[in-house]
């Protein structure tokens, strides 16, 4: 899928004696330059991901201190000396910066570029340092004078270290210097669990950046130089919302089994046979037998369609019927109270997605409401449902997926499932243009229906060429498939094993 977004962030902040600064979100070698910026300090997100371990020890002390009476001083190959010169740093409250004289080009902070050696010197000017300290065979060209026995530094004064900030880091081992800084600096460190790279799917992370709300965040480490749009991921873990299981990324380390249809229509799907409390304890009832059955834990859902293709054209003359939000809350406060996610269908008929999506704005603004696109009901002037299987342009589902986005990103809302109905090919029109977006986890849902071996078939067809990074969803009809596969053959046939499944 093509990304729709590669903006990148630098923000710098001063907070009483210590510096929140952004490093950019780049992957870059570089240094990267300081822009003064007036804003709440809570509102302030900070990157060090450059490849370079040096590099990100200068962007950690940087974005830590504004100044300091010193620095520690270490060769970025010297693992050895390391342990000793991050206690120095924290004994001194000072950064610890990794000196790398390779002569790799690096851009400097006023400008220009310089090798390691000259970052970590330009750093200690910038520092207004008076000394600093050398653990092994390290030496820095610089005019500021070599101290071996520095006094211990002032921790920073309470009002500082009340609104400090939080440094999340990506692994400890690779940035130990800048964990020594955050340290030195009083902030607190929360590390990334092995293998994870996106904040939202960590729930320590999510829980700690809720907590501490009211500071500002640095990112340390190379993995999160992909991070599209760090700023939101930081203020959606600030609301603290996570899914059952943790984490706030959908389709990451999470599988959901859903109970499908609308309200009062049984004859829609399983979900209109019973009132919102009955489909609550249903779901749970079906997610429950899948229980055991894979490595991820399961969560009970409801896909909800609320807009219905109809017989008729209606009032409006779009053959879709358009529920009202005062019908779906009921369902989306259940599901909600019970701690599930809501996945809202639209069929539109003649009418477009878009216009229908923006209907179910203020329950798309609530954090575990997600959106379906269901193109086989998505008509042209001429045709009438049932009598057509419809389609849609890939431009028209990135018009929605964008304003979804977008919508996600202004509310600090945590990321959203995206659900793409299909089950033919011809349904979406040019799938390899599908814009991707970090708010958004979208999920090709199949919907074939009959015997197994011609379901098989369709899952097999609607893989080929798929986009990358989309995750894949499984219906089981009850009265439609012969037969409709157990949990247990569902969770052995189906391959690769699907992240949402749905019961019609």
């Amino acid at each position: 899928m093509r990304s729709a977004r590669s903006t990148r962030v630098l923000l710098v902040l001063s907070v009483s004696g210590l510096l929140l600064g952004a490093a950019g979100c780049t992957t870059h070698d570089d240094a990267p330059t300081v822009a003064q910026l007036t804003r709440s300090s809570a509102d302030s997100v900070a990157v060090a991901a450059q490849r370079d371990p040096s590099a990100r020890s200068v962007a950690a002390s940087r974005a830590l201190f504004a100044s300091a009476p010193g620095a520690v001083v270490v060769a970025a190959s010297d693992t050895g000396a390391l342990r000793a010169a991050a206690s120095a740093a924290r004994a001194a409250h000072v950064p610890l910066l990794l000196a790398d004289d390779d002569g790799a080009p690096t851009a400097s902070p006023t400008g220009g570029t310089s090798g390691g050696g000259d970052r970590v010197a330009a750093e200690l000017r910038r520092l207004g340092a008076d000394w600093y300290q050398a653990e092994g065979d390290v030496s820095v060209d610089t005019d500021v004078p070599e101290r071996h026995t520095p006094e211990r530094g002032d921790a920073p004064e309470a009002s500082g270290a009340s609104r400090t900030a939080t440094v999340v880091v990506a692994d400890r081992r690779t940035d130990a210097a800048a964990v020594a800084t955050a340290e030195a600096a009083g902030a607190r460190v929360v590390t990334m669990p092995d293998g994870v790279t996106d904040p939202a799917a960590a729930p320590d992370v999510v829980s700690t950046l809720h907590d501490r709300a009211a500071h500002p965040t640095v990112l340390v480490g190379s993995a999160f130089g992909d991070l599209p749009d760090p700023d939101w991921t930081v203020r959606a873990a600030a609301s603290g919302w996570q899914l059952p299981h943790g984490g706030q990324r959908p389709f990451d380390g999470h599988r959901y089994v859903a109970l499908y249809g609308a309200p009062g229509a049984p004859v829609l799907g399983v979900l209109g046979e019973q009132d919102p409390a009955a489909t609550v304890r249903r779901a749970e009832g079906m997610a429950a037998e899948y229980d055991g059955l894979g490595d991820e834990p399961v969560t009970p859902a409801m896909e909800v369609i609320a807009t219905v293709a109809a017989g008729d054209a209606g009032a409006d003359g779009d053959y879709s019927t358009e529920l009202p939000v005062s019908t779906l809350e009921p369902y989306v406060d259940a599901a909600t109270d019970a701690g599930m996610p809501v996945v809202l269908d639209l069929q539109p008929g003649r009418s477009d997605f878009l216009s229908q999506a923006k209907r179910y704005e203020s329950l798309l603004a609530k954090p575990n409401v997600w959106l379906a696109l269901d193109p086989e009901w998505r008509l042209t002037a001429d045709q009438v449902p049932l009598r057509q299987i419809g389609r849609v342009s890939a431009a028209e589902v990135n018009q929605v997926s964008s304003w979804l986005a977008d919508l996600v990103r202004s509310k600090g809302l945590p990321p959203k499932a995206f659900v793409l109905h299909q089950f033919r090919l011809s349904m979406i029109q040019d799938r390899s243009s599908l814009e991707s977006h970090p708010e958004l986890d979208v999920l090709i849902h199949v919907d074939g229906q009959g015997s197994q071996p011609d379901k098989q078939a369709t899952w097999k067809a609607l893989h080929q060429g798929a986009p990358e990074g989309v995750h894949w969803g499984w219906k089981n009809f009850f009265d439609e498939d012969t037969p409709m596969l157990s949990p247990e053959q569902t969770m052995a046939d189906v391959q690769p094993t699907p992240s949402l499944i749905t019961y019609q």
